[in-house]
């Protein structure tokens, strides 16, 4: 397995690493819950890098880094919903998304082609990561470690615009990037 696959696996260890940080009984969890998904974040645009320039691209990361990505932003966004201010119904249309556009992909696997990342489904991951940050370090600013940040959420009015717009304009965009990665791929629906 080479690098670049084993950052895409980490990434899915990272996650169950993530998701423990919000339960376990811990002192700072949101802090730890933080920082590790800013972990997993980073592997996410190393692997891919480093895959592209060493040529290191392989059927599996074209396959198990969305999937990566998938599995780390759904359960970013659940546990938001859970334990932040974060609305459901925003959880369910990214998460409609990444499913819908898991669902092209096992379709094009099962007609012996493998679909790869687009660019517009990147910006989008960079947009969700954002969003999971944002929302994170809000609620990890009421932590010693992220006390710094607290000035930065106390202005009711402005966190309410600016989590608002990054959270809408995540929204749009991974949704357009569903709407973008079917209708480039439409021929696999041919029989319809």
């Amino acid at each position: 397995m080479n690098l670049p696959n084993k950052l895409t696996v980490a990434r899915l260890v990272l996650t169950i690493v993530f998701v423990a940080c919000f339960y376990a009984p811990i002192p700072n969890p949101m802090t730890w819950a933080l920082l590790v998904f800013s972990i997993a974040s980073i592997t996410d645009y190393l692997d891919g890098y480093l895959a592209r320039k060493h040529n290191l691209v392989t059927n599996f990361g074209k396959l198990v880094d969305p999937l990566a990505d998938k599995i780390l932003i759904a359960a970013a966004f659940i546990l938001l919903v859970e334990k932040t201010e974060m609305k459901a119904w925003i959880a369910i249309a990214i998460l409609g998304r990444e499913f819908f556009v898991t669902g092209i992909r096992l379709v094009a696997a099962n007609q012996g082609v493998v679909l790869a990342a687009e660019k517009l489904g990147k910006h989008k991951m960079v947009w969700q990561i954002i969003t999971v940050v944002y929302f994170m370090l809000k609620t990890a600013s009421n932590e010693p470690v992220f006390a710094w940040a607290s000035p930065l959420f106390s202005s009711n009015s402005i966190n309410i615009t600016v989590g608002a717009a990054i959270t809408y304009f995540t929204t749009a965009i991974t949704l357009v990037s569903g709407y973008s990665y079917f209708w480039k791929n439409r021929s696999l629906f041919s029989d319809m």
